[in-house]
């Protein structure tokens, strides 16, 4: 093998080094899309009407205090800015759960934890 062949070869090599490199680029629009259809949207059909739900439940002075964190294997977490608060919800815990399971069966949900945060 010449001189010439070895450079031929070598430039072969690396052409081909180069065609694997993938065109990584993408519009963001696309990329969100993706993400909202794979990750977001599921969990909006599931839960978007118990947050709606939620706050028709509670009484505008109450519902200014609290928010969903978020659902776990069938256990909403509500964040309370205080204990006062926390109690009160807790008082009425048994009905807000028998309305959120009967609004909103989809979502599955079996009790109601209130932290302070």
């Amino acid at each position: 093998m010449d001189a010439s062949d070895e450079g031929n070869r070598l430039q072969e090599i690396a052409g081909r080094r180069r065609k694997k490199k993938w065109d990584r680029t993408a519009k963001l629009g696309d990329v969100v899309m993706s993400i909202m259809e794979k990750r977001i949207s599921p969990g909006q059909k599931k839960f978007g009407s118990l947050i709606e739900t939620w706050s028709d439940l509670l009484p505008a002075g109450l519902s200014e205090h609290c928010k969903i964190d978020g659902v776990l294997r069938g256990q909403l977490k509500v964040l309370v800015d205080s204990p006062v608060f926390v109690h009160e919800l807790r008082l009425c815990s048994s009905q807000l759960l028998e309305q959120l399971q009967q609004r909103c069966p989809r979502a599955g949900i079996k009790k109601i934890k209130f932290t302070i945060g």
